[in-house]
């Protein structure tokens, strides 16, 4: 077939970047063209979304790649991570910065919320894992709080459908990313109306929802400063950022849901199945799972599970004291050397999800459980490391309890896809091998759904096999079972002990 340049935009959650992707003769050759700082920004007490300066950034990425493929790009599509929005007024135009999903006001929302509508409930009519940042309890903050934003609005369109509409004029919400908010129903294909309305939130400020794959519209040449005449389709991928990074997973057509799982690797960690339908059933309520959208009318049965945020945020804090010690390798090589399974954390207790100091935060979660703390930079990155390979293999024994599948290898793609040491302790404490890669797996999954959609490729199995033919992958065998599975029961000791502190407000 002839070449045909895509250009994915993908914001993560420290960085934006623009990829092309050139797609001929059943492969797929990438670069990145353009990579800006996607950083939150705190006023007044509020956490907000960038959004201008990421405005500004996708346009210049714009420029930057029709320069590079002479004009001829085949389509554009724009991914975030989910659960975030913007609300335009009755003109059309954004009514202030989004607000970011780790801001303070959610606090305590999401249990006001189950005590009055009933967690079943709410999982029965959304299939969604309960988290306090979910779409549905910052817009209950605001309604409880008194935001006149919300009074005002007209349209709410989910962070990758708000840039989508800026280069286009299009306002529409694709299926991915609407299924994040936890007002998306699955079995009836639509908004929860009747979940929102007894709640007392706005229903008309939703818009239609379109499958990923759907042409939004074209490009309005002088607001994004290109050349006029050059028509350049708006693509809807998969632009909830872990649906595009799980179309772009390398797995096989005869493996295609049976027998492998995936995790997206980075900041978090999302692992789960795909699966053709939700699931809906007690266990998986009882496990806290989820059921997002994904390509082709697949739904991502999977958990959310912190990543690499400690390690992340230990650099940072280490950074300040000597950045020479502080890099990734270096923290690496340390961890290789330091005692293994000697200790651990639950990386999705609350006491992480944004505490003033994380090395702080980790020591006196060691001690309040009854664990030495660690002493130097490498136990600390051990600890993280070895606690979430853990968490992976419980998550995996949960999945197959509630799925019945019987998980026979995992599929590690993103960033921590390159993480050698903590994808061969994923494999030890999972007991099945890890293939790793592809690390850009997000940008490559947002450009093969926009050539499905463009017709240029027929379906997701075949999207996989160029992912699959194009891209390298790496594989880890386990090692040391009998270790692993005592630190299993460990493990499952001090998560039990961190949420019993929880209870009595640690």
């Amino acid at each position: 077939m002839d070449e045909k340049v895509f250009l994915a935009i993908d914001l993560g959650a420290s960085s934006g970047r623009a990829v092309l992707g050139r797609l001929g003769d059943g492969k797929l050759a990438i670069n990145e063209v353009h990579r800006f700082p996607n950083i939150p920004v705190e006023a007044r007490g509020v956490l907000y979304w960038d959004a201008l300066s990421l405005w500004r950034e996708i346009c210049e990425s714009l420029r930057i790649a029709c320069h590079e493929a002479g004009g001829a790009l085949a389509g554009v599509g724009v991914d975030t991570w989910g659960v975030d929005f913007g609300l335009l007024d009755a003109k059309g135009r954004l009514i202030s910065n989004p607000v970011h999903y780790r801001d303070k006001r959610n606090n305590g929302v999401m249990e006001r919320v189950i005590e009055t509508v009933g967690r079943e409930k709410i999982f029965s009519r959304t299939g969604i894992q309960f988290l306090p940042f979910n779409t549905l309890y910052q817009l209950m903050a605001m309604k409880m709080q008194g935001w006149p934003e919300l009074g005002r609005a007209e349209t709410l369109l989910m962070m990758p459908n708000l840039f989508s509409y800026f280069l286009c004029g299009s306002m529409a919400s694709e299926f991915s990313i609407a299924s994040t908010t936890q007002f998306y129903d699955p079995i009836k294909k639509g908004w929860a109306y009747d979940l929102l309305k007894e709640m007392g939130l706005p229903i008309q400020i939703l818009t239609e929802i379109v499958e990923p794959g759907s042409v939004l519209g074209y490009l309005e040449n002088r607001t994004i400063g290109i050349p006029a005449g050059v028509n350049i389709p708006v693509i809807a991928p998969a632009s909830h950022d872990t649906g595009s990074a799980v179309a772009a997973v390398p797995a096989d057509a005869g493996q295609q849901g049976c027998d492998w799982a995936y995790i997206s690797s980075g900041t978090w960690s999302l692992m789960g199945i795909e699966v053709p339908r939700p699931i809906l059933t007690e266990a998986a309520l009882k496990h806290n799972f989820t059921n997002e959208g994904g390509a082709q009318g697949t739904f991502r049965f999977l958990k959310n599970i912190t990543g690499l945020w400690p390690v992340q945020e230990c650099r940072r804090i280490w950074a300040l004291e000597d950045r020479a010690e502080s890099g990734y390798d270096k923290l690496q090589s340390l961890a290789r050397e330091a005692e293994q399974l000697a200790r651990f954390i639950d990386p999705d207790h609350p006491t992480f999800l944004l505490p003033e100091n994380m090395v702080d935060a980790i020591g006196n979660f060691c001690s309040k459980t009854g664990q030495k703390p660690p002493k130097t930079r490498g136990e600390y990155v051990r600890c993280i490391l070895e606690s979430l390979a853990l968490k992976y293999a419980k998550v995996k024994r949960e999945i197959e309890e509630t799925a019945g599948n019987n998980i026979r290898l995992v599929n590690v793609v993103g960033g921590g896809s390159q993480d050698d040491l903590l994808n061969q302790l994923s494999a030890d404490a999972m007991g099945v091998p890890v293939i790793a890669g592809p690390a850009e797996a997000t940008a490559i999954g947002n450009i093969l759904v926009q050539a499905i959609g463009s017709g240029v490729i027929p379906n997701l199995a075949a999207a996989r096999m160029i992912s699959r033919q194009s891209l390298s992958q790496k594989v880890y065998e386990p090692t040391k079972q009998v270790e692993w599975e005592r630190a299993m029961t460990d493990f499952d000791e001090i998560e039990s002990r961190g949420k019993a502190l929880t209870d009595f407000g640690f």
